[in-house]
């Protein structure tokens, strides 16, 4: 089963969550987001396997967020956003196959597997 997490190393829902998925037998392909940001495409892809808004892929709580919460953006603007400040991805996001979820909580990310 060939998986890929978008992780951030220092956050303790990615780790928790790459940790589950290494206790599953599973060794994803890990990309540090922040060091190498994805994308527009990827993150268009990983919006689709997602499914839903593209907004439920953005950290709305960050403070970095705010001066954006102030009027409804489409979900081209958030894509362009995440790809600008990929700081406000949410994480972990893992996806195999066809699929992804953000792994909030971690145990989350099973579905893809069970």
């Amino acid at each position: 089963m060939k998986a890929k997490i978008y992780h951030n190393p220092r956050c303790s829902k990615s780790r928790a969550t790459l940790a589950l998925l290494k206790e599953r037998g599973i060794e994803p392909e890990v990309v540090d987001y922040i060091a190498a940001r994805p994308s527009k495409d990827t993150l268009r892809a990983l919006w689709r396997k997602l499914g839903g808004p593209a907004l439920a892929m953005v950290r709305t709580q960050d403070p970095e967020f705010r001066p954006h919460a102030q009027r409804a953006l489409t979900d081209e603007e958030v894509l362009d956003l995440l790809a600008e400040e990929p700081r406000l991805l949410q994480r972990p996001i893992v996806e195999i196959g066809a699929a992804a979820r953000i792994g909030r909580p971690p145990e989350r990310v099973l579905e893809l597997i069970e």
